[in-house]
This record gives C-alpha cells, sequence and structure tokens, in this order.
C-alpha cells in the first residue's frame, strides 16, 4: 500500500509562483514513475507532468511546458512541481499519482496510475 499527501497548493497570482509537494510512504516510490495531474471546477482530470524512477525522463502537457518542473527526491520520498509565471486558467485542484503495477506505456493516462493523493486546491488570481 502507497499514501500520498499532497501540499503546497493556496492562492497565488498571475506571474506568480506555487511549489505543490507530494509526499509519499511505502518503499515502492524510488522505482516508481509519479505524476501530477489537475482538475479544474466542470471538468475532468487533465494530466500536466510526469517524471520517471530516477527523474532522468520528465514530461510535460502543452499547458505546464516552460512554466512548470517537475522533480522528485527519492531519498525524501518526496514529488515536487514548480509551478511559475502562474495563469488564472491555473486553478484546479491539484493531485499527484504514482505507477506501481500499471503499464510502462501511457504515463501521461490517468487510468495507468495506481494510487492518488487527496489533491490540493491552488487558485490564481488575475
Amino acid at each position: 500500500q502507497v499514501q500520498l499527501a499532497e501540499s503546497g497548493g493556496g492562492l497565488g497570482e498571475a506571474g506568480g509562483s506555487l511549489r505543490l509537494s507530494c509526499a509519499a510512504s511505502g518503499r515502492t516510490f524510488s522505482g516508481a514513475t509519479m505524476g501530477w495531474f489537475r482538475q479544474a471546477p466542470g471538468k475532468g482530470r487533465e494530466f500536466v507532468s510526469y517524471i520517471n524512477w530516477n527523474g532522468a525522463r520528465t514530461f510535460y502537457a502543452d499547458s505546464a511546458k516552460g512554466r512548470f518542473t517537475i522533480s522528485r527526491d527519492n531519498a525524501k520520498n518526496t514529488l515536487f512541481l514548480q509551478m511559475d509565471s502562474l495563469k488564472p486558467e491555473d486553478t484546479a485542484v491539484y493531485y499527484c499519482a504514482i505507477k506501481i503495477y500499471g503499464p510502462s506505456y501511457g504515463d501521461d493516462d490517468a487510468k495507468t496510475y495506481d494510487y492518488w493523493g487527496q489533491g490540493t486546491q491552488v487558485t490564481v488570481s488575475s
């Protein structure tokens, strides 16, 4: 069993920055792909970014490219999402997820992830 807990959300201003963290429990953290997804009001959950087990491979949605940076600290079992140049359309609940049993493909597909955090609200004012 893996438990994930996001933190760092809150109110930000357009053009500002926020840093999200996701603390994981369980020994399988260091070997697993992890991702960030978000869900805005009235919309489905959408992919933001993923990172492979050692951080050597990352990928971003077009909406996040050039503004967000995903990283991880396996020694501390923590995943991060640095969000810069925030926009009002970034307002959403942000979720971290981990893929332990899922397929090696589809790292941008929420259905391939096995465990999810409870989410943290990010609100960006214009």
